[in-house]
């Protein structure tokens, strides 16, 4: 991996220096078998942003886009990013509310659709918003084709001088309206380069993005694939038979995106018990979600490959980082160590720093965090007066420097005045054969202040879980009496967002509305 290729302070740099480097190498596949290079893809995204400029984006100008994880995407991406432009991507699955929301807060004048995609008509989405903004907006379709121009037309490369905002990634509100996280080429780079160094991927490797581009996790893969130089399969939806198949005509050797990716490789190999799933398989990696230590057991022992877990989020995109270096002990029961550049700090009720092994909210300080959000109302409670970003996380840090996620701060249910964390739950029940997935939630309990809920995906194939069975089976595992759940709810598939994160709001949302006991 070249050193001068973290010496960048802008992302287009990246580009231009990974083309200069390695020009006919491959950086883009996809289930088409369509490849470019990153010598090609430095030239396509320059067409393009000549193109863009053609009609009026330059340095500073807003253009929100909403498009799914293929070349093209990844290639305006780049050419917004040529120009200086201020992106704004969202994840495909967002509609009116939150696209509007957006679209207004950051004046967009530009925003970039797929036309008709998997059933739904984002450019009429688009063209219906317009007409309610105060501000022109322009609806272009960049599925297929983007437009395209003469480079030579290009102003100069912007530079990274202030470190200006050029990124508006928004979080989901629940009740509340979305928050935007402004982040800058610096914040992302840095971000990046700690994946980059964590995972240690080497330009034989072939990497894989199957869940949106338009999330936190694009930029960050992007930068680590132009600073170690791999090329990444693309996948517009992750549908596991159909990744496996493509996965193995290319070679992947690191796949992943989040712990139900990990699951859904699993339920593959265990279709296709006594063959290598992915011959050339040699580590899953991802982060966005928890992940039960036997998850990784269960993966090293069915697939044969390691478990490389994250820990990041839109306001950091790299927090901590699991390493192939890292023993097996240290990948399942920790989220890594910090990733270069970040600082680490537990801290107690009091604001005191916890000491090793003692669980505390987890806060970060570093060049990767963000810049504050599009509401600057709302930074006064993000930060503690040392500038550290405080991110609503339990955990721990070990002996070894490691960190461990215990929950949230908002997912400790208190029941009858105890603290429950709904991982600790949830770790032990994943375990059970009857339990594909599962999800502990605290719902409203006029007797206990709150009540411990599990909800259970169950396995294929299998008769589900009753509660007996349940509560028995925690009870062989030690689990406190007050923490076993007092209700079982079983389904068929959790609910869950792009990213194929649980949506518990959602599962809370619809328990409460559910009488109690049936």
């Amino acid at each position: 991996m070249a050193e001068s290729l973290y010496e960048v302070a802008t992302m287009w740099e990246l580009v231009r220096r990974r083309a200069e480097v390695s020009p006919d190498a491959p950086m883009l596949l996809d289930d088409r078998d369509r490849r470019v290079t990153f010598g090609g893809f430095r030239e396509w995204a320059e067409r393009v942003a000549a193109g863009l400029h053609a009609l009026g984006v330059g340095e500073g100008t807003p253009v929100t886009w909403q498009l799914p994880t293929r070349m093209e995407t990844v290639v305006a991406s780049m050419a917004l990013a040529r120009l200086g432009a201020v992106q704004n991507p969202i994840i495909p699955i967002y509609r009116e509310r939150e696209v509007g929301f957006a679209l207004r807060q950051t004046r967009a004048s530009l925003y970039l659709a797929p036309g008709t995609w998997r059933g739904f008509d984002y450019a009429a989405m688009g063209e219906g918003l317009a007409r309610g903004l105060d501000q022109p907006l322009r609806v272009l379709v960049a599925y297929d084709r983007l437009p395209e121009g003469d480079p030579s037309t290009l102003p100069p490369p912007p530079t990274g001088a202030g470190d200006p905002v050029r990124w508006i990634y928004y979080t989901s509100g629940t009740t509340s309206d979305p928050k935007g996280v402004q982040h800058t080429d610096g914040t992302l780079l840095a971000g990046g380069r700690g994946l980059a160094v964590a995972l240690d991927m080497a330009p034989a490797d072939v990497g894989s993005i199957a869940f949106p581009f338009a999330h936190i996790g694009g930029p960050d893969y992007l930068v680590t694939v132009l600073a170690s130089g791999f090329p990444a399969v693309l996948l517009e939806a992750f549908a596991p038979a159909e990744a496996v198949e493509v996965y193995r005509r290319h070679g992947v050797t690191m796949a992943g995106g989040s712990t139900a990716f990990y699951l859904a490789f699993l339920n593959e190999q265990r279709r296709h018990p006594g063959e290598p799933l992915i011959p050339s398989l040699r580590l899953l990696s991802g982060g966005g979600a928890p992940k039960p230590p036997e998850v990784y057991y269960e993966v090293e022992r069915e697939l044969g490959v390691k478990v490389a877990h994250g820990y990041g989020m839109t306001e950091v995109p790299m927090i901590c980082q699991g390493s192939p270096s890292d023993t097996d002990e240290q990948l399942a029961t920790t989220e890594g160590a910090p990733v270069v550049g970040a600082e680490v700090r537990i801290v107690l009720e009091d604001g005191s720093e916890a000491p090793v092994g003692v669980d505390g909210e987890v806060r970060v300080r570093g060049p990767m965090v963000c810049k504050g959000y599009t509401d600057p109302s709302l930074d006064g409670t993000a930060f503690d007066g040392d500038g550290y970003f405080r991110t609503g996380d339990l955990g721990h840090v070990g002996a070894d420097g490691h960190v461990t996620l215990t929950g949230r701060l908002k997912d400790v249910i208190i029941r009858k005045g105890e603290n429950i964390s709904a991982k600790e739950v949830e770790d032990l029940l994943y375990q059970h054969p009857k339990v594909a997935d599962v999800a502990v939630v605290g719902l409203p309990d006029p007797e206990r202040g709150e009540r411990v809920c599990a909800v259970v995906e169950a396995t294929p194939g299998q008769e589900p879980i009753t509660f007996t069975e349940m509560v028995q089976y925690l009870r062989d595992a030690g689990l406190t009496v007050q923490k076993i759940p007092e209700q079982l709810e079983v389904v068929d598939k959790l609910p869950r967002n792009a990213t194929l994160k649980i949506l518990k709001f959602q599962l809370r949302d619809e328990l409460e509305a559910k009488p109690w006991p049936a």
